[in-house]
């Protein structure tokens, strides 16, 4: 059910019993510094402010938590996470390896002690947790087991192995760690009573590993929106790759990227700004062979970037699907160059107003083509801000999860 679809839920009435939410999560997802953390904070708040009762528990600080948040009854674990020699040796993959610490294992053990009408595993490095919870529902039938993914993890991780261009002992690490990935999204999967995607894709393909009840939950967005904006002769020549890449993942991503774009780029007289967290050994390496890119670091205010910039790229090579970036990138009044398959879940009229390739070269080129066309890029601006802004609110989107965790309980 599309969660456009779904009216939003009355606040339960004095008489009857607020539904009472445990969500496991990798961490308390403050600062919201990279897509996942915000996509699991707006979702978990915006179901409180629904009316449930919502104990969000993460690897973190209180100090980290703005006061406005208090509506969540946030449990931090503390910065304490297992080694990744440790997780080598684990038969989970690395992600939940090293976040079933004994401090989680405790403190997770504590909150089942309590009684919950909805279990949420968010993300499958929560898959740690998995037994216990489902130890849980067996005692306690009412209780629903829910897991929100981000990712089809499987196809993300074969595609790293089987794409990644480093030494043999790291793809043997990789190929290993897909693996593990493989066997736990499976078993999470088959387990729950009820399965979340962000995209349409990513639900067909993973109902196919277990038939449960899905729902599809795209972003929501409530951040910053600019006033109208026109892209015109005296704004730069520049492109503008925004992002959080500590990961893997999305390091290899901005690699591939930077090593295509950047000399062409360069000889076309266009700059390149990645704005957003970048490991220290990454940036050195990739500079060392840059003159058209420009890293920033994180910015907490990119309207300055945004205003300068006439293109911004969605170059999601390994992954790909809807990514909270291109409504930061649409209510940001900047048109948008994506592959392809990285666009997936996004509604086709949005679609429609993006420069989409199927490949990385393809990519550079359509931007090269296309950076002076300064009419079409303002009418892709203009539209995407359009169809954006009555599409993307999170309280629909908790309204659906939470019409779905009831409708599993009653059905």
């Amino acid at each position: 059910m599309p969660p456009e679809a779904a009216a939003t839920n009355p606040l339960p009435s004095a008489a009857q019993p607020r539904m009472r939410c445990l969500w496991i999560a990798r961490y308390i997802p403050y600062p919201l510094d990279a897509g996942a953390k915000v996509y699991s904070a707006k979702l978990a708040e915006s179901l409180a402010a629904s009316g449930v009762t919502v104990r969000f528990m993460g690897i973190g600080e209180n100090a980290a938590i703005p006061a406005h948040c208090a509506h969540v009854d946030w449990v931090p674990i503390g910065s304490g996470r297992r080694s990744n020699i440790v997780a080598l040796f684990s038969p989970l993959p690395n992600a939940a390896a090293i976040d079933a610490s004994d401090a989680y294992t405790l403190a997770l053990e504590q909150q089942l002690e309590e009684d919950w009408d909805a279990i949420v595993l968010d993300g499958y490095g929560t898959g740690w947790a998995l037994k216990p919870c489902v130890r849980y529902r067996a005692r306690r039938s009412h209780a629903i087991l829910v897991h929100v993914s981000h990712n089809h993890e499987e196809k993300l991780w074969r595609a790293m192995a089987r794409d990644s261009r480093g030494s043999p002992l790291r793809k043997l690490i990789l190929w290993q760690n897909y693996r593990k990935v493989r066997a736990l999204e499976r078993r999470i999967v088959r387990a729950v009573d009820l399965l979340t995607t962000i995209t349409d894709e990513d639900r067909v393909s993973l109902t196919q590993l277990g038939e449960k009840r899905t729902l599809t939950l795209t972003p929501g967005y409530d951040g910053w929106a600019a006033r109208e904006h026109r892209i015109g002769p005296h704004t730069p020549r520049r492109v503008i790759l925004m992002g959080s890449f500590r990961w893997v993942v999305k390091q290899e991503n901005l690699a591939r990227f930077v090593e295509i774009a950047d000399p062409i780029f360069y000889r076309n007289g266009i700059e390149l700004d990645v704005v957003g967290d970048v490991s220290e050994e990454l940036v050195a390496t990739l500079r060392r062979r840059c003159r058209a890119t420009r890293f920033h670091g994180f910015v907490k205010d990119v309207a300055g970037l945004f205003a300068n910039a006439r293109i911004a790229v969605v170059p999601e090579a390994i992954g790909g699907g809807f990514k909270l970036k291109f409504l930061d990138y649409f209510f940001g009044r900047v048109p948008v160059a994506t592959l392809r398959h990285a666009a997936a879940g996004l509604p086709q009229e949005l679609r429609e107003q993006t420069l989409a390739c199927d490949t990385l070269p393809a990519l550079v080129e359509a931007v090269v083509s296309n950076i002076d066309r300064l009419d079409d890029l303002n009418r892709m601006q203009e539209k995407a801000f359009i169809h954006s802004s009555a599409r993307f609110t999170w309280h629909e989107r908790a309204a659906n999860l939470r019409k779905a965790i009831a409708s599993k309980q009653h059905g």
